[in-house]
């Protein structure tokens, strides 16, 4: 897909919010276009069609907008935020999805095909962080596609600006600036596998100074289960 026609249909998706939220049509475009990650996803194909999604940490569900501005069935979109707002903006935007205000550290996830989180896990401790990638695990119980991004805690000054960035639009949006759980990419692989996942990882910062990585976890139910339960 070339930039143009994304473009286009990063308009579209933007265009499902009211226009009286000039707020949450603005940011709907910008991550579309300003985050490769989801330019990535459509061009690659990576969600298959018809699979059943889970959007964790969803915010204003910007991914269902644009999967749904493409023609995917957003019947088959579930989100859960944490931000009752972007929430409500979620459920104006996709009416036909799921969108739950809720903690993914608590919330039931159900069954889905395919798991996204975005630049979420970094935001809650170690013990939680690792039971939510189990019960993501679980929710993919037939075997599906898990696909984390995160930043990679690796010291580089790419990583410095990425955790500066979070922060100062965390506080903007009036959500506190609290510690952040990073870990580097080898780590979040070692995690990944442990739990039975064959992961690849996939550079996600193109076109901006950060270090994020979109780690492309896929499970097989038949595969051995880690040995730490």
């Amino acid at each position: 897909m070339s930039a143009q026609p994304f473009r286009a249909l990063a308009r579209e998706a933007a265009a499902r919010y009211p226009a009286r939220d000039r707020y949450g049509r603005h940011f709907a475009f910008g991550k579309l276009t300003g985050d490769p990650a989801f330019a990535y996803l459509l061009r690659e194909r990576v969600i298959p069609p018809g699979a059943s999604i889970l959007d964790l940490g969803c915010g204003q569900g910007v991914l269902a907008a644009l999967l749904t501005a493409e023609g995917f069935d957003g019947g088959k979109i579930r989100g859960i935020d944490l931000v009752a707002r972007d929430v409500e903006r979620a459920r104006t935007a996709v009416p036909s999805a799921e969108f739950i205000h809720g903690d993914i550290r608590t919330t039931p996830f159900g069954t889905a095909d395919v798991v996204v989180i975005l630049d979420v896990l970094h935001y809650i401790d170690p013990p939680a962080q690792e039971d939510v990638l189990r019960r993501v695990r679980e929710a993919l119980s037939g075997g599906g596609l898990l696909l984390l991004r995160v930043g990679d805690a690796n010291g580089s000054l790419r990583f410095r600006i990425t955790v500066a960035v979070d922060r100062a639009v965390t506080a903007l949006r009036g959500q506190g600036a609290g510690r952040l759980h990073c870990r580097p990419v080898a780590e979040w692989t070692r995690l990944l596998e442990a739990l039975g996942f064959h992961v690849a990882a996939r550079p996600m910062s193109e076109g901006t100074p950060f270090a994020n990585v979109l780690l492309v976890a896929r499970y097989d139910r038949r595969a051995p289960r880690e040995n730490h339960e």
